[in-house]
């Protein structure tokens, strides 16, 4: 949070999205006190109590999901939760559900509904329609972008025995990963942005080169046409 610039901490312009695991109240609540210049939109687990609400939900409640042109999304819908369910969380928090129909072949979860695989997730943000929230949590997949490229950074192993010197290889992975992340804004453009570590050392950050030694000098060449 600290690394990033004060002018995305104002006016709820920064957005923090989470999958379930960041669905607890400690978290939500450390995110519900920053409410001033952050927005959220965590994943929720489908306790109990959700999933009661949710077959109590009538037909009218639920609205059509949508896809990012802003076509609906066939067979799936999102509705809003209220009541106790909030009962404990802060203020201001919405709990959104979705329910769709699994892909032919999926296995029902024991939290699923009437057919339906259920989902949900929690957010602050007002005055914009369930559907478009939801889509705009659904995007957080886009995460898996970066996991992928934590992994082809180092992430994929830990060399060490220790738990104490993997936790310093992990906050080395994290400073190797920062750099690809923000590099391609001011650097690159157009397609070249979206590289990943591994396309990124093959055109960027490596090159064949020639070390020749001549009248007790070294000389590194490298082709001319590399940047």
């Amino acid at each position: 949070m600290a690394q990033l610039p004060k002018k995305y901490r104002r006016g709820r312009r920064t957005l923090i999205r989470t999958d379930f695991a960041g669905g607890t109240h400690d978290f939500v609540a450390w995110l519900a006190r920053r409410g001033r210049w952050l927005s959220y939109s965590v994943g929720m687990t489908v306790a109990e109590q959700v999933h009661q609400r949710v077959l109590k939900v009538p037909a009218s409640a639920w609205t059509p999901a949508v896809e990012t042109g802003g076509e609906v999304r066939d067979g799936a819908w999102v509705a809003e939760l209220t009541g106790d369910v909030l009962d404990g969380w802060p203020r201001g928090m919405r709990l959104i559900v979705r329910k769709e129909r699994p892909h032919p072949g999926a296995q029902l979860r024991l939290t699923d509904a009437d057919g339906m695989r259920l989902t949900c997730f929690a957010t602050n943000t007002s005055g914009r329609a369930i559907a478009e929230l939801e889509l705009r949590h659904r995007l957080r997949a886009r995460a898996e972008e970066r996991i992928r490229a934590a992994r082809a950074t180092g992430l994929r192993n830990l060399p060490l025995h220790r738990t104490a010197q993997n936790r310093i290889w992990l906050e080395i992975v994290q400073l190797a990963l920062d750099l690809p992340a923000w590099m391609p804004m001011p650097a690159l453009t157009g397609k070249a942005r979206l590289w990943e570590p591994r396309r990124l050392r093959l055109h960027l950050f490596t090159t064949a080169g020639q070390l020749v030694t001549t009248g007790r000098r070294r000389i590194l060449r490298l082709a001319q046409h590399w940047p």
